[in-house]
């Protein structure tokens, strides 16, 4: 059972002459402070396995290069740093930067789905077993990072992906601080690594509303801040007792819960409940039903119990989705509040 805790526990910050005051970001070296070789067990598709960790194709965290790489800024336990990682003929070469690169190289494997046991899924439908033959190198990611993946994840709550991408492109480019080694300073586009709690919780409530973020969505951010350091415990539990422990902060449900623990622990059978269009899409795949609910939607993914999660992702992959006869969810103006 998890551990209980009070998540209205207030934080310290720091007011000087009436305003709220955002430390100055450090800079770090450009030295490249470690490198990395690893051999995946299998096929890998680097783009497959981490292009679920990209939140929209301006996100300031995240980068792929015309020589294949891909480049990301985290925030880790030890502090900031930069991974890049590219594919040579089977194998994975890691270079990282910055406080934070040696706990990115040593969770390497875990970021390129070496947890992941994509044998143990059988097909029983020809949809999904011609989308594993086409994606034989597809493995789950385990970042091991709670944060980093609840976070949008909650400004992704019951608005356009275009709205909450623009939020914490925006955001992160503010608060946040210049990603350490060449990505923060010598790309085209300058990578960030995204702030740390007390930062998230220093933001204005103006910055948040010129962000496009509502009060809901900001407020359940700074509440998840403030117990920081109890939801990245998260990253080492149970999927069941995870999912509790972020349920615990109000404003975090199953649907969020499921989409940050797919990307920090991959967990291959959180399904996506209270999405707006994933039931229609996998009741039209598997059975031709663009209305099914979610419960029609988990009883046709029941066959694939400890699954569920990549049953998903390989629908999604086919390509197989209903036509649209409705319009797509209008963004909302804020600014005009």
């Amino acid at each position: 059972m998890a551990s209980r805790f009070d998540p209205r526990t207030p934080t310290r910050t720091t007011v000087r002459g009436g305003h709220l005051h955002v430390p100055t970001p450090p800079t770090h070296p450009a030295q490249n402070t470690g490198t990395r070789h690893y051999t995946p067990p299998g096929p890998l598709d680097l783009g497959l396995v981490l292009g679920p960790l990209r939140r929209g194709p301006a996100d300031p965290t995240f980068r792929t290069t015309p020589d294949g790489s891909v480049w990301r800024a985290s925030r880790t336990p030890d502090g900031p740093g930069t991974l890049r990682v590219a594919l040579r003929e089977g194998r994975a070469e890691a270079e990282a930067w910055g406080p934070g690169a040696e706990w990115l190289l040593g969770h390497l494997p875990g970021l390129l789905g070496d947890a992941d046991e994509p044998g143990e899924f059988a097909p029983r439908h020809r949809l999904l077993a011609e989308s594993v033959r086409r994606r034989p190198g597809l493995r789950l990611t385990r970042t091991g990072l709670v944060l980093e993946s609840l976070i949008p994840s909650i400004l992704e709550q019951k608005v356009t992906a275009d709205e909450a991408y623009r939020g914490w492109r925006l955001l992160v480019r503010k608060y946040g601080e210049p990603a350490p080694g060449p990505a923060g300073d010598r790309m085209p586009e300058r990578m960030y690594v995204m702030p740390d709690p007390k930062a998230w919780a220093l933001i204005p409530s103006w910055e948040w509303h010129r962000a496009g973020v509502d009060a809901k969505r900001s407020s359940t951010i700074l509440r998840a801040v403030r117990v920081a350091g109890r939801l990245e415990e998260a990253a080492a539990l149970p999927p069941e007792e995870a999912a509790a422990r972020l349920h615990l902060v109000p404003g975090i449900g199953p649907w969020t819960s499921a989409e940050t623990l797919q990307r920090a622990i991959g967990a291959p059978d959180l399904v996506t409940v209270g999405d707006l269009h994933l039931p229609g899409i996998v009741g039209y795949a598997l059975a031709g039903d663009r209305t099914a609910d979610d419960a029609a939607m988990l009883e046709l993914l029941a066959p694939y119990a400890g699954q569920r999660h990549r049953a998903t992702r390989l629908i999604l992959l086919s390509g197989r989705t209903p036509p649209r006869r409705a319009p797509r969810m209008s963004p909302r103006d804020f600014g005009a509040l």
